[in-house]
């Protein structure tokens, strides 16, 4: 038996049943990732029975420690215990793992069963959202209660994460566990589980690295975990590393465990077999015999064990009630910071919220990067919650809020840098930083922006794509969004991105036409609470006049019409910087007696929620010609311009040159524009 203080038989027990029930479970479906669920169960035992600090009747306790499996393919890791713990999985759920319908799906979904933090399986995405969640820890520390000695405050608690090798391959956490050194993470603690496995076996065969030097240099504190002579997991050393863990409070740590996969199975432990497939009838049955169980008897759970584990309750009430106590203090004391927390809480806005975004005047031209810039920091003022940054980018995407201060340790030597700082500095990291926003949001309290180039969305798009996939209120910020940006060239002029960002389900795309829209946009995006992206331009753009064109709150039906004609014959539909290029279009049609209605479309998603009367209203079936005005690929135009519409499109790459000289070039003119529907028309 293990000699832990408070560790009894039934322990060891809950252990070989929940090593059992992986088996049975990919067995039972006959597919899924079984060995490291099995190899992995003392170590989420030991971590959900001794040291998590969770409640499993509130799965949302806001003084909860938050838990990432970013090996999200070893879901049963993660269910055994939210079944072991009282989540509200039973043993039903376990059966039907991986099924239609099922709260076990193949990777655990967040939304979708309680007690999941995020949805995993990308490898690297876990490990990095989770360095977000720990950076949310303190930043709403600062906000609620900066004062507090360290360890003394109701917002202290940990982050923990189990991870493979593969998360620690991919290059995303390598970015994101780089600035995590950086930010002295102290309250991160991740689990490396190094079982040298994957598919195609032996890891060396790719990944040689010293992981613990490497981690090191990013500046974290290492612990080495080995295995038993067995090759089981040492449970005494490794809970001897969780304590000590806890108590780094400036270094975030990582546990190095050596694990051999699908321990103790007799024939495939330690095999890439193991890995992904079932292990077989007769492996499994072996296997329950070396763990001292009825080979014959699938997903067997003694009601003296089940009894045991869902003791953990009592625990996770002891420390509720401890952390209530410490709460109601900060509470009583803190009435001010006490309102807010509510109002964070509920997700509500303070009244006159949006009472300082600009209104931009006519007249003149301004970016619409720069008018975000200028929106965010209105929103800043009145909206402590938000804060951002970008990967390196910050004057350039506009993201940074006049004296926020950098997020950056206490012990940082940089100018304005502060531990509560609301401006953060990503680093040329945009994948990871992606992640990080994802990691702030999930955490719950506050509102998290970062920029790049759009260009550099694709370094994003699986941290965008999940975010989408959470439905969880991230906001992205991409600017430089077209050949306007000129003469850096075509690998940072975006052609297809908008495209590929309109592909992802539950993206919202956002490109404003002018200042006033962007500043509209920004408005839903405050109020939608969705994921979302703003794509802005490098170039001034006109500021459009109001009282000649209608308002920009029609942006916030994702499409409009900017301008009529008396009895159109057509429809210009334009997006971003090409929304003026269709009002000089308009107004050269006007004056050959061509009458047309420009439309501006800043959110096609939000155009496709409006009703069909107002789709009907603003795009009616009656005009045939519908012209789409963007410079990029016309792909997802054909559904709003029909048959019969015209894309004016950009199918190529850019050039090198300036931004006027290469809209001229690529037909994003005036008189090319007016041509093509001059000669469509005829």
């Amino acid at each position: 038996m293990t000699s832990l203080p408070g560790w009894i038989e039934l322990d060891d027990r809950a252990i070989s049943y929940a090593r059992a029930l992986a088996a049975d479970a990919v067995q039972h479906v006959g597919n899924g990732h079984p060995g490291t669920a099995m190899s992995l169960a003392p170590v989420a035992y030991t971590l959900f029975q001794r040291h998590l600090v969770h409640d499993p009747s509130d799965p949302s306790w806001l003084g909860r420690d938050r838990f990432i499996l970013s090996c999200g393919h070893s879901s049963l890791t993660l269910y055994t215990q939210l079944f072991y713990s009282g989540y509200g999985l039973e043993m039903d759920d376990l059966k039907s793992f991986r099924t239609w319908g099922s709260l076990t799906p193949g990777h655990p979904e967040y939304g979708h069963t309680a007690g999941v933090e995020m949805t995993t399986g990308p490898l690297g995405q876990g490990i990095s959202t989770a360095v977000g969640m720990a950076m949310a820890a303190r930043f709403e520390r600062g906000l609620l209660d900066p004062d507090a000695p360290a360890g003394t405050s109701p917002f202290d608690h940990s982050i923990w994460v189990i991870c493979s090798d593969g998360d620690l391959q991919e290059g995303v956490s390598a970015e994101a566990c780089s600035l995590a050194g950086t930010q002295e993470l102290g309250n991160l603690n991740v689990i490396y589980d190094d079982n040298r496995i994957s598919i195609e076996g032996d890891t060396h065969n790719a990944f040689t690295e010293d992981v613990s030097m490497r981690y090191r240099a990013y500046g974290w504190h290492v612990l080495e975990v080995a295995t038993l002579p067995n090759g089981d997991v040492d449970i005494h050393a490794l809970d001897a590393a969780m304590i000590t863990a806890q108590s780094e409070k400036v270094k975030p740590t990582l546990i190095r465990l050596k694990s051999v996969i699908a321990w103790p199975a007799p024939n495939l432990r330690g095999t890439g077999k193991s890995h992904g497939s079932a292990l077989g009838v007769e492996e499994v049955a072996e296997t329950k015999r070396v763990l001292g169980l009825d080979p014959e008897h699938n997903f067997a759970m003694p009601d003296e064990v089940l009894e045991h584990v869902r003791k953990v309750k009592v625990r996770g009430a002891t420390k509720r009630k401890e952390w209530e106590a410490s709460f109601s203090a900060w509470e009583s004391a803190n009435k001010d910071s006490a309102l807010l927390l509510q109002r964070l809480q509920k997700r509500e806005l303070p009244p006159q919220w949006d009472s300082g975004i600009p209104v931009f005047a006519s007249g003149k031209e301004i970016a619409t990067r720069a008018a975000s810039g200028d929106v965010i920091n209105a929103l800043a003022k009145t909206l402590p919650e938000l804060w951002g940054g970008s990967a390196d980018l910050a004057g350039s995407n506009n993201t940074s809020i006049e004296n926020g201060g950098s997020f950056l340790p206490s012990t940082s030597q940089i100018k304005g840098a502060h531990p509560y700082g609301r401006i953060i500095h990503f680093g040329i990291r945009e994948h990871a930083m992606a992640s990080i926003l994802n990691g702030v949001t999930l955490h719950g309290l506050t509102r998290c922006f970062g920029g790049t180039f759009a260009v550099f969305s694709d370094y994003m798009r699986p941290a965008v794509r999940l975010a989408a996939l959470m439905k969880i209120a991230t906001t992205f910020i991409w600017t430089h969004d077209s050949v306007g940006v000129g003469e850096d060239g075509p690998t940072h002029q975006p052609i297809e991105h908008f495209a590929a960002l309109r592909a992802i389900p539950g993206l919202d795309v956002i490109r404003p036409g002018d200042a006033n829209e962007v500043a509209q946009a920004w408005r839903q995006i405050i109020i939608r609470n969705r994921t979302a992206g703003l794509l802005l331009s490098r170039q001034n753009l006109p500021v459009f006049d109001r009282s000649d064109c209608e308002s920009a709150s029609g942006t916030a039906q994702g499409a409009y019409i900017l301008k009529d004609a008396p009895n159109p014959v057509a429809i210009l539909i334009a997006t971003g910087s090409e929304v003026s290029l269709a009002l000089s279009v308009a107004s050269s049609l006007a004056s050959d007696g061509i009458n047309v209605r420009v439309v501006s479309a800043p959110c096609l998603e939000w155009f496709a929620e409006q009703d069909q009367t107002y789709k009907d209203y603003v795009l009616p079936p009656s005009i045939a010609l519908k012209v789409s005005i963007e410079v990029g690929i016309a792909q997802g135009w054909r559904e709003l311009i029909g048959d019969q519409g015209i894309a004016i499109s950009l199918e190529h790459y850019g050039a090198s040159a300036d931004a006027k000289r290469l809209f001229m070039e690529f037909g994003f003119s005036t008189d090319a524009v007016s041509a093509r529907i001059k000669a469509a028309l005829a």
